[in-house]
This record gives structure tokens, C-alpha cells and sequence, in this order.
């Protein structure tokens, strides 16, 4: 899909669900990777994520162009246009458009391998990290008492 056809998408929708006319740009920007689209508050143009077309098509293109219309229009006229005013919330749901769009990006989960547990020599107080840590740098947070590792697990 094409930016022109893109703007066109935009300004029927804004004509049909809002009832009011789309007046700025409207256009994909490749560079948005957790977001589906983005409203531009000092120039009014309107930005959609490409991969929401792309993984999702056309229906969760005009979720994702319907909510930022409604930042749009509000803004426009003055009222409550972020996510925590009541008016946005009010208009999402008299438009029936998304709060969120569908994830995009699949998000990389780091696997612990090692876990270490450490105990203080004074008080025996237990410390269970992921990451070593100096014992000569560091101290009980209780008895400020030396610690001593106790052991290392290593997990796959």
C-alpha cells in the first residue's frame, strides 16, 4: 500500500466515522517498530508502522488509523486528547476503535543460565542473585556483616 492510498484510507474514515474532514498528511514511517502509528502533535500528520498492514491487513490498519484519528480530532478541538483523559476514552469507545494495536515485533526473552547464592558470615542472611557479585566490594545490607558464596546453580 502506497502513502497517496494511504492518506485517501484516512480521509474516508475520518469522514465516515468522525463525521470531519482529515486536513494534514497522513503516511508510513518504516522507522516506528513497537508502535502501530503515531499522532504528531505540533504538524497534525499522522504516522502508521507499515508491519501493521503487513501482518495484520486492512483491519487493523483502520484500528490503528481510527485511534489516531481520535487523538487528532480531540486535539484539534481542544479537549482531552491523551490516553488517561476521559474524553479520548469516551471516543474510543463511541468510534469502537482499539486502546492498543497488536504486537508487532516478538520480543527476546534472556535466559538465566547461572544463579548464585550468597550469605552474610554474621547473621546469615541469604542473597539469591542472577549476576556475581564482588565480595570484597559488597556487604550484608542488615549487619553490613562479609559475604560468602554459598553456591552456583547453573540452569538450562
Amino acid at each position: 500500500m502506497s502513502d497517496e492510498k494511504l492518506y485517501e484510507l484516512v480521509c474516508r474514515v475520518s469522514k465516515e466515522i468522525f463525521g470531519k474532514d482529515f486536513q494534514h498528511k497522513a503516511y508510513f514511517n518504516q522507522r516506528l517498530r513497537t508502535t502501530g502509528g503515531r499522532y504528531m502533535l505540533r504538524s497534525h500528520h499522522i504516522e502508521i508502522n507499515p508491519l501493521v498492514f503487513e501482518k495484520y491487513g486492512m483491519d487493523e490498519l483502520v484500528g490503528v488509523i481510527k485511534h489516531e484519528l481520535c487523538h487528532y480530532h480531540l486535539h484539534i478541538e481542544g479537549k482531552g486528547y491523551q490516553h488517561r483523559d476521559a474524553d479520548f476514552r469516551e471516543l474510543l469507545k463511541t468510534t469502537n476503535s482499539p486502546r492498543f494495536c497488536s504486537t508487532l515485533i516478538e520480543r527476546k526473552t534472556r535466559k538465566i543460565t547461572k544463579r548464585y547464592t550468597y550469605m552474610c558470615a554474621k547473621c546469615s542472611l541469604s542473597y539469591n542473585r542472577k549476576i556475581r557479585l564482588n565480595t570484597q566490594k559488597y556487604r550484608c545490607g542488615r549487619c553490613y556483616g562479609e559475604l560468602k558464596l554459598v553456591s552456583s546453580v547453573n540452569l538450562k
